[in-house]
């Protein structure tokens, strides 16, 4: 099932990046007491309780517009909350409450989510106490007081925010229907292709790069076979930002990514591979979703008998870790090739899926350490008793080995290729964990 996504909503330097760094466990977010130092809004996977889930550290305030800093807060704190399935409403007891906190309190009052209140800078709680008893103004709930930068209180927090996590048992593993992500930066056609795909202009197509703010679920069937596209609000470069809730789109796209079995970015072939891109396709290939690589407006290029074979040059060397996404030239004008983009989807969505017996993995295996011998180190060899495959979507491989520090990376990609030579796995990320076993 999905992981659960969090944001961390709040005004400017009540220490939302700190307690990001807490949370997560390591300092990757840029920490420092001028407001709007936060500028990318940054997410990483966080664990509590044996749940995982998706923290999203919502940036401050951007120098560079004129608008009000309620405004700024305001569209923030809109963007995050529309796609996190827990807000976490960061207030400074040291500051009190400030305008920009009722602001933001009376949004979250009225969306229909689950937020929790918590006070940072709580340093000494119980010569802080009083002063926490301030912010029940706000009607959220009960404030959690915490100190971010002292790790203090952050148990407490993390508990009430697990409260609204979804049982571990519900899901949506019993949809048999294909659902599909459609991502991309701004212009690329995400919305034509879905209307192109749909027969019909059910989604508002414009040349106006950011048209689509919202993901929108669209259900389709075709050959018997039930689809749920997901068309996200695309990405734009930083420098093009001028609209802060722009910046939060790649919420969106994340949580659209989140939900998909098979993500489908779109490349404008006008443009050629961007940094956004890239970024792009690396949220599908991170959070282990099959993948197609659709090069859109391929009607508009002149063309030679090696345009396509060098345009896939490119891509694979901008996008080299992700080598299994087949690639597919279209045009969502036209509809060149999106009825062989649906066979993709099928064929891609199936590999992902696919469930490998034990006894055929390890027939495999045997053969490839025959034909390629382990790694070893200060003469002691590598050995790999038996692999197993423990689940799909992705495919994910467990090595039972001697000695897990003997196997190398390089060798890990060796055996990966000789599984895609026998399985296929098109499409498809296919992960590997390595286990320490006794000696049989």
């Amino acid at each position: 099932m999905a992981k659960p996504i969090v944001a961390i909503v709040g005004r400017p330097n009540v220490g939302k990046s700190t307690l990001f760094n807490r949370i997560v466990g390591q300092r990757v977010a840029i920490v420092d007491d001028t407001p709007g130092v936060t500028r990318d809004r940054l997410y990483a996977d966080a664990e509590w309780l044996n749940r995982e889930f998706t923290l999203i550290d919502t940036g401050g305030l951007d120098p560079d517009t004129d608008d009000l800093i309620t405004k700024h807060i305001f569209r923030q704190a809109e963007a995050a909350i529309e796609s996190a399935d827990v807000v976490i409403f960061l207030t400074d007891i040291k500051a009190g409450i400030m305008d920009a906190d009722r602001e933001v309190a009376d949004m979250l009052r009225r969306a229909r989510k689950n937020v929790v209140l918590v006070v940072n800078k709580v340093d000494v709680p119980t010569k802080e106490n009083n002063e926490l008893y301030e912010f029940y103004e706000l009607g959220i709930g009960d404030p959690i007081p915490i100190s971010a930068g002292q790790a203090l209180g952050l148990g407490d927090m993390l508990d009430e925010i697990a409260k609204h996590f979804p049982d571990s048992e519900e899901g949506d593993d019993d949809d048999e229907r294909i659902k599909v992500a459609i991502v991309g930066k701004p212009n690329v056609g995400k919305s034509s292709l879905i209307n192109k795909i749909l027969g019909e202009e059910r989604l508002i197509v414009s040349n106006i790069p950011g048209t689509t703010r919202d993901a929108v679920d669209t259900f389709f069937t075709r050959d018997g076979r039930d689809f749920l596209f997901i068309d996200t609000a695309g990405l734009r470069r930083k420098s093009k930002i001028k609209e802060n809730i722009e910046k939060y789109s790649i919420i969106r796209t994340l949580a659209a990514v989140e939900r998909c079995d098979v993500c489908v970015l779109l490349i404008d072939a006008d443009e050629g591979i961007t940094e956004q891109d890239t970024k792009v396709a690396g949220i599908a290939h991170e959070r282990g979703r099959a993948a197609i690589i659709a090069v859109n407006k391929w009607d508009k290029i002149e063309k030679s008998d090696k345009t396509m074979r060098e345009f896939t040059a490119k891509l694979e060397t901008e996008l080299k870790y992700m080598p299994y996404a087949p690639k597919l030239f279209i045009s969502a004008l036209t509809g060149q090739r999106v009825n062989k983009l649906f066979e993709l989807v099928h064929t891609v969505y199936q590999n992902h899926a696919l469930r490998v017996a034990t006894g055929v993995l390890n027939d495999v295996i045997l053969e490839a350490t025959a034909m390629h011998s382990p790694p070893t180190d200060k003469g002691k060899a590598l050995r790999i008793y038996y692999a197993t495959q423990v689940s799909v979507k992705p495919p994910t491989f467990v090595l039972f080995v001697n000695d897990s520090k003997l196997m190398h990376f390089s060798y890990t990609r060796y055996l990966e290729n000789k599984i895609r030579e026998a399985f296929g796995f098109d499409g498809t990320p296919v992960h590997f964990i390595t286990r320490d076993k006794k000696e049989p």
